[in-house]
């Protein structure tokens, strides 16, 4: 006997209805727009009901493919091998980003002073399963962006200072974990998530769908 509809913990029917979503979507089932129309719905309803029916017209249900490839979304980009030891990035009354396709090594250093940061790991390729960030940040406003899908440690030291991790953790045990280890003074390191939630599934639906077309 099957449990009735309202009774499913929403959060599992929402994800099914997601899935769903992007399944059709990528599969050319659904027009950008009404992916999008539909997705923002799913994200923001508070009823099992409404999100049943949101795919409740689509034909095309989740399959075998579709499962690996979420998978594969959701890990990290981690590559094991060798990698440098020790990066060292150094700002004093200026600033700068290090972004894009960057390999990252086993201990990142970086020094702000009077300055600004910008560290992004969205799509860097980890090689390590530990990575350590040193900082010292004096008068500064650095920003570190991660991926979703690793885990992120804060262990630093603030003195007049602030550090906001506003990353998620994942339970994943191969996942990726960075700790971030030193001091801010009279700063603020702020650490995040660089996409929306709606831009990561928008994403994966076109990595899809340029798959499948």
């Amino acid at each position: 006997m099957s449990i009735a509809v309202e009774d499913r913990p929403i959060e599992a029917v929402r994800a099914e209805v997601i899935d769903q979503l992007i399944m059709n979507y990528s599969h050319g089932e659904l027009s950008y727009q009404a992916f999008e129309r539909r997705l923002d719905q799913a994200m923001e309803s508070h009823s099992n009901t409404e999100l049943i029916a949101l795919a409740a017209d689509l034909t095309l249900k989740v399959d075998k493919a579709y499962t690996e490839s979420k998978k594969q979304n959701s890990t990290a980009n981690f590559v094991p091998g060798h990698t440098q030891d020790i990066e060292t990035i150094v700002n004093v009354f200026s600033g700068s980003t290090r972004s894009g396709g960057w390999k990252v090594p086993k201990e990142l250093r970086y020094y702000s002073i009077f300055s600004g940061c910008d560290i992004d790991f969205s799509e860097a390729q980890f090689s390590q399963p530990v990575v350590r960030i040193k900082i010292f940040s004096l008068f500064s406003g650095d920003t570190i962006y991660v991926p979703e899908n690793i885990n992120v440690v804060s262990k630093a030291f603030c003195i007049f200072g602030g550090i906001d991790n506003s990353a998620p953790c994942t339970s994943a045990s191969n996942a990726p974990t960075i700790i971030i280890e030193g001091v801010a003074i009279f700063s603020g390191v702020t650490i995040k998530v660089k996409r929306t939630i709606k831009e990561q599934f928008v994403n994966f639906a076109d990595s899809l769908k340029k798959m499948f077309s």
